[in-house]
């Protein structure tokens, strides 16, 4: 794989973070965003807080965001959402775009990462997850609606920065 770089997102970045979302959310069956959400609101969501944007010579990898995990009392908590591109799947950029994200959560003041919401189907992230140290500290039994139907735990993943 050729150099990865990833850097703060900025506002021309948008279109490019919007071509790696779509698929995705418009997919339905790993985030719980309306599939047929706008572009706007989208972006509005995702790029609310502290948004970074992994790329290499040749294109956009991925991108990811840090939010409070909740207002007020629980500030000191983030909580994060990660995309890489179709083409970039198997290539390590989740990988590093999780690293990055704990690095950029404890340079802002964040003293843990709490995932709230991971599908139970997406083997692929919770195995990211794990690897990464972080714990399976809750389950919602059947909180997401797949778009054929079936139905899957929604699992709360947590690690301490």
């Amino acid at each position: 794989m050729s150099q990865v770089e990833l850097a703060p997102a900025q506002p021309n970045d948008a279109d490019a973070i919007w071509v790696i979302l779509e698929p995705v959310f418009r997919a339905g069956d790993t985030y719980a965003i309306d599939p047929g959400i706008s572009k706007e609101d989208a972006l509005a969501y995702w790029m609310a807080e502290h948004v970074y944007i992994a790329r290499d010579a040749d294109a956009a990898l991925g991108t990811f965001y840090i939010h409070r995990n909740r207002p007020g009392g629980g500030a000191h908590y983030c909580n994060c959402g990660f995309v890489t591109a179709p083409a970039a799947r198997g290539r390590g950029v989740a990988r590093r775009m999780l690293a990055h994200a704990q690095m950029q959560a404890r340079a802002l003041g964040f003293e843990a990462m709490v995932f709230n919401f991971v599908v139970s189907s997406n083997a692929r992230a919770i195995d990211t997850w794990v690897r990464a140290g972080f714990a399976e500290v809750g389950r919602v039994p059947e909180a997401f609606q797949a778009p054929d139907g079936s139905r899957h735990d929604s699992v709360v993943m947590f690690k301490r920065l």
